[in-house]
């Protein structure tokens, strides 16, 4: 028996998996579609991390191999910068000062100042005796600071120096001992500051006075700064210059812009030094001059450690 199938049924048939057929295979082609953008997707994200861990890695090569030298090194390695840093090493200067001892133009001494000022390598302060006039300083520890930091861009282990390891050269045996007389205008802060704390601070190597243009007294707040650094100068009186007058020094040591402009002439052309430091006994307020007195202190409690060191290793050498 056969089952005779109307040929418009066939046709319906026909059309109706042709189209079911092209439906599925729309959407085998999506799915593959997506599948393939995933595949390519992932593939690309590899990529990408490939290509940064690359990029990372050359950066990272280039910068240990082709490092820039530290911007000290760039700095000093101008010859003229180089001897401005000398010279202010020595003593604070002012620009005219400094211009002529390294025979260049003003405007240039002035341009390579304001490249040491901007790394804040030097400092400046305005004169207490004419206002016109800027002294230059240069500013020790920071140095220090930038030396160590440049070291360490050469190798790591220079960064395990410190001041309570270092090898410091000893003064403890020096015969005679230097000869050093501080000096300000009234000889009753600064230079007796500077005095006492050298004398702590050098011991039996240095043989240290102190003195000024005009005869005052010891200012109460310089005995008290001293005291409260261990040091007693209860008995110590303001002295004039004068009583000095004939002798014989090492270093003369001017602590005040006024007494600068007046230092005396003393025999034996002693190294003449000028520290350009504010006056304690100037600032207004009990507060801010207690302040003032203590932070004049510490400069020159810094100032005396790296002249220390400086007479040390001229024995040496």
């Amino acid at each position: 028996m056969h089952c005779v199938i109307p040929e418009a049924m066939i046709y319906e048939i026909l059309h109706l998996s042709w189209t079911v057929g092209f439906v599925a295979a729309i959407e085998l082609i999506c799915v593959c579609e997506d599948l393939l953008v995933r595949k390519i997707s992932d593939i690309f994200n590899l990529l990408q991390s490939i290509l940064i861990q690359f990029i990372l890695y050359f950066l990272a090569m280039y910068d240990l191999l082709i490092q820039e030298p530290p911007d000290l090194l760039r700095l000093l390695a101008h010859d003229l910068r180089w001897r401005l840093v000398r010279l202010l090493a020595h003593s604070d200067l002012r620009v005219q000062e400094l211009a002529e001892q390294v025979a260049r133009p003003l405007n240039l001494v002035s341009y390579h100042l304001a490249q040491l000022r901007r790394s804040a390598l030097v400092t400046e302060r305005r004169s207490s005796s004419d206002g016109r006039d800027i002294y230059y300083s240069l500013d020790l520890p920071r140095l220090q600071q930038l030396y160590r930091q440049a070291g360490v861009a050469l190798h790591p282990a220079i960064a395990s120096w410190s001041e309570d390891n270092a090898i410091v050269p000893s003064l403890a045996h020096r015969s005679p001992p230097f000869k050093i007389l501080f000096l300000c205008t009234h000889n009753s802060a600064r230079s007796q500051m500077a005095e006492a704390l050298l004398r702590q601070l050098g011991g039996t190597a240095v043989e240290v006075h102190s003195a000024g243009s005009e005869v005052s007294t010891v200012h109460p707040l310089t005995v008290e700064t001293m005291r409260a650094r261990g040091i007693d100068i209860g008995g110590q009186q303001s002295k004039h210059v004068n009583v000095f007058a004939g002798q014989s020094f090492d270093f003369v040591i001017t602590v005040c812009d006024r007494m600068r402009e007046v230092c005396p002439v003393f025999p034996g052309s002693p190294d003449q030094i000028h520290w350009s430091i504010a006056d304690p006994a100037a600032v207004i307020g009990d507060d801010a001059q207690r302040d003032a007195f203590a932070a004049v202190a510490a400069e020159l409690t810094m100032r005396l450690r790296f002249f220390l060191y400086t007479l040390a290793v001229r024995e040496i050498y």
